[in-house]
């Protein structure tokens, strides 16, 4: 299932929901949203994961580059991830980085 992602930004605070699967091949569009929330000044991140199909490790890589680019001062909080990109997640240890969220 291709990737769609959306973004709405409000005041210092972006959120961005992301449908279908996250991997080498999508990457980029998740990439491009980060820039624009980056752009934007945001102080906060929420990425509303709940119809996240899947998590590729590009997609652990995506989360990385969302650190960087935003810096450690800008809240990102993962909400609603399904138990397996959950778990990929918290495998590779980023769950330290970013806040995880049950819906």
């Amino acid at each position: 299932m291709p990737l769609t992602v959306t973004v709405s930004t409000t005041g210092q605070a972006a959120t961005i929901d992301l449908t279908g699967e996250l991997d080498a091949a999508s990457a980029p569009a998740f990439h491009d949203t980060i820039e624009q929330a980056a752009a934007a000044g945001v102080r906060e991140l929420v990425i509303r994961a709940h119809r996240l199909t899947y998590m590729a490790s590009a997609g652990l890589r995506s989360l990385v580059f969302a650190r960087q680019k935003l810096g450690d001062d800008v809240r990102i909080t993962v909400l609603g991830a399904i138990a397996p990109v959950a778990r990929t997640i918290r495998q590779a240890g980023f769950d330290c980085s970013v806040t995880l969220v049950d819906a």
